[in-house]
């Protein structure tokens, strides 16, 4: 089965400085409309949707709502949050209402409930910890997440961080419904006693917190104690990770627990309140990435006693030699390494646990059922049947899907001790019998989306160049597209996508990728073939791509993730052979004209030159400087149907458009911030394509449609529909006048339409 490639939102950069931490106030701020279902509301004048894929991106958190069935929450690292609609079986986002200054409240860090009142909800929102990411908030709801009150907090969190799969980081306290607890990666333990509102450090908490560690892990409730996993060394040994309190003020680490690197790192818990025992899983990293060892442990909380019950230790070796699972061991010995992430007990069963591995590439990752406390176990995989005909980009382009991996997301219902849900990297599989899976999924999807066209003809009304999933054609915006992700060959993440705007069946796409990283299609998207051969760098720096209007050229631009730009090259027999243009500036994006196969444009960011060949790429020189530079977001978009028609839209200088080619640009006055543009069919009557934007025509940033090229604007999204971060790419349709298709950075695609 194909590995799939670790996400690259994972890459982070710098370290996170511990902040100094004094009592946290609330900030005033109003309740959000919130949760809408953007598959059935209306926003504004427009109806936003989904298109459907079907996850797509890390689940790193499920919880069943321990008093009422059928009630569920799931968080994402960068997608948000949802909530379980049971009886429309599928999910509702719950922080759509996110706009563009609060990106970095995306990424969902911890989730809680509150037992004894059902409709309250907690988040802890904050993506990354590190110095140029915002800091963390506090959600609170009395309506299950349909509105919000919000609290700014003094200190950053990291729901796309190392270790997002572990936790849960908040917790109502059990014994008192107005105080929470928050874990935090690298300020110790919170505590608030006016229900989220106003946050100060813990008193009595022991362990010390460092800028480079974990911090707390989890916080779990085991009757009236609470518990803390820790990932950070407290300076004096190694073996303390796991703190309790009885009183909610004294803290101290528990006795007798676990040592040893396979129990370095408490990963997750949880309570069979029926016999009194807590289950924690442990690893020697935080994950999901990086784990190479790991345990199970439970302890009996009325005697303090602990039992290892690990089902099958990392290396394909068993306690004592003696299998404690019905799984044979595989792997090769110590090739098959892995850590344990997630963990569940059924509410109905005493003595009934479900635990899953995770990092486990050798064997593949699987989730281990025990009946008996623990003493012996069931992997769950042997007998697996999946049915991934709703989202058939599961099969990676193999025959079948595989297991999952990144499992550190796992739930029982506690209402149906068959009805058991995991997480993976890229969807949410259920269970109802032990033994047929499907994906529980829709309604949630976290896609980063990277490229987008929209095809002037033929069955398709959108294709998508994603991250960590490579190209979708997308037959319908209503269903996960029936042929997966684009095969032969599989990219990971792409990185460009291409259109001949005279030949729609041509397209090319390039991506990362271990068997090829660019290929072209005659279908118009439908099939692939990988080209024949690639220039050296693009193993390492595939980028993005262009093809002119008729599709007899192509020009490869390359750029490393880390920023590192490379000489772009030109192909003119679908990728055979290729030639490098030195003249073309380094890195740029290449632009086609969409009317005269001899152009192409390019526009160098770090002089503001727009460049132009006249000879569909062999060669290209500088046109209008003076352009804006240095800005940290630039795109160039030709107009449709157009010779010579560009526009250049920029963060912090707003929108140029020239009619010569690129020779001179004028000021569009009507905006002063503009992220990304894009054409759509126009309105009956007009004489120009409609224009979209992201952008700020005047204090917000938000979704935008001229009929007037560019002259007059009109929001088509709302308060309720912004999904954080949009700033990649947006396209109108061809073809359906007003509709426009939005790339969000982990809401997958967002399509509109008038209402």
């Amino acid at each position: 089965m194909r590995t799939p490639q670790p996400s690259r939102r994972s890459i982070l950069a710098g370290t996170a400085t511990a902040a100094a931490l004094t009592t946290l106030p609330a900030l005033a701020t109003p309740a959000h409309a919130a949760g809408a279902d953007t598959n059935a509301e209306s926003a504004g004048s427009y109806r936003w949707r989904n298109a459907v894929m079907g996850g797509t991106g890390f689940i790193t958190g499920v919880l069943f709502h321990p008093t009422v069935r059928g009630l569920a929450y799931a968080r994402t690292d960068i997608g948000g949050a949802y909530r379980w609609d049971d009886r429309k079986a599928r999910w509702t986002p719950l922080t759509d209402h996110l706009g563009w200054d609060d990106w970095n409240l995306l990424g969902t860090e911890a989730i809680a409930i509150d037992p004894a009142h059902p409709n309250r909800l907690y988040l802890a929102l904050g993506t990354y910890a590190q110095s140029w990411a915002g800091n963390g908030a506090i959600l609170r709801s009395d309506d299950r997440g349909a509105t919000w009150a919000r609290t700014d907090l003094t200190v950053k969190l990291g729901a796309n961080e190392d270790g997002r799969g572990m936790g849960e980081r908040l917790l109502v306290d059990p014994r008192d419904s107005d105080t929470l607890w928050l874990g935090t990666r690298h300020d110790g333990l919170l505590k608030s006693t006016d229900r989220g509102a106003t946050w100060a450090a813990a008193t009595g908490f022991p362990a010390a917190h460092s800028a480079t560690g974990q911090g707390v892990t989890l916080l779990v409730a085991a009757g009236r104690t609470l518990y803390a996993g820790w990932g950070d060394g407290d300076g004096t040994s190694a073996t303390r990770n796991l703190y309790r309190t009885t009183d909610g003020t004294t803290w101290e680490a528990v006795p007798g627990q676990p040592t040893g690197a396979a129990a370095k790192v408490p990963i997750r818990a949880a309570y069979d309140k029926h016999t009194r025992e807590l289950y924690v899983t442990y690893a020697n990293a935080p994950g999901p990435n990086g784990q190479s060892d790991g345990s199970v442990h439970k302890l009996r909380t009325t005697t303090g006693t602990w039992t290892e019950v690990t089902p099958v230790k990392p290396g394909g070796t068993t306690d004592g030699g003696t299998s404690r699972s019905s799984e044979a061991e595989s792997g090769g010995g110590s090739t098959d390494s892995f850590g344990y992430g997630g963990v569940a007990v059924d509410a109905c069963r005493p003595g009934t646990v479900v635990v899953s591995t995770n990092n486990r590439w050798a064997d593949i990752d699987t989730v281990y059922r025990s009946t008996d406390g623990g003493r012996t176990w069931t992997s769950l995989k042997d007998s697996a049947v999946f049915d991934v005909s709703e989202t058939p980009y599961l099969k990676w382009g193999n025959d079948k899907p595989k297991f999952g991996w990144w499992i550190q997301a796992l739930a029982l219902d506690p209402y149906d001790s068959k009805h058991i849900v995991y997480g993976t990297g890229a969807t949410l599989y259920g269970t109802r019998d032990l033994k047929n899976w499907a994906p529980q999924i829709r309604g949630l999807e976290e896609t980063a989306v990277r490229q987008l066209i929209s095809p002037p003809a033929g069955e398709a009304h959108l294709i998508s160049g994603l991250g960590d999933i490579g190209t979708m054609y997308h037959e319908r915006l209503t269903a996960s597209p029936s042929r997966g992700m684009a095969t032969n060959p599989v990219f990971g993440s792409a990185t460009g996508l291409a259109q001949a705007s005279a030949k729609p069946s041509y397209v090319v796409r390039t991506g990362w990728g271990d068997h090829g990283n660019g290929a072209y299609s005659n279908d118009g998207g439908q099939t692939w073939a990988p080209f024949e051969a690639q220039p050296d760098i693009a193993k390492s720096a595939p980028g993005p791509i262009a093809t002119n209007a008729d599709g007899s050229a192509l020009l490869w631009s390359f750029v490393h993730w880390d920023g590192t730009k490379y000489a772009a090259h030109r192909s003119t027999d679908n990728g055979a052979t290729w030639s490098e243009v030195s003249s073309f500036p380094k890195g740029a994006t290449p632009v086609a004209d969409p009317a005269d196969s001899t152009l192409f444009y390019a526009f160098d960011t770090d002089t503001g030159t727009l460049y132009a060949s006249t000879d569909s790429g062999r060669s290209f020189t500088a046109r209008a400087t003076g352009l804006p530079k240095g800005d940290s977001q630039f795109k160039l978009v030709a107009a449709p149907d157009r010779a010579g028609d560009l526009w250049l839209s920029t963060k912090w200088n707003g929108l140029y458009r020239s009619t010569d080619g690129g020779a001179a640009f004028s000021k569009i006055d009507s905006c002063w911030a503009s992220y990304t543009l894009g054409f759509g069919k126009a309105a009956d009557g007009a004489d120009y394509p409609a224009i979209y934007q992201v952008g700020s025509t005047e204090a917000i940033t938000a979704v935008y449609r001229s009929d007037d090229g560019a002259k007059t604007w009109t929001r088509v999204n709302d308060d309720a529909h912004q999904w954080g971060w949009t700033g990649e790419v947006i396209i109108g349709d061809p073809r359906v006048y007003g509709r426009v298709y939005l790339a969000t950075n982990g809401r997958g695609i967002q399509y509109g339409e008038p209402v």
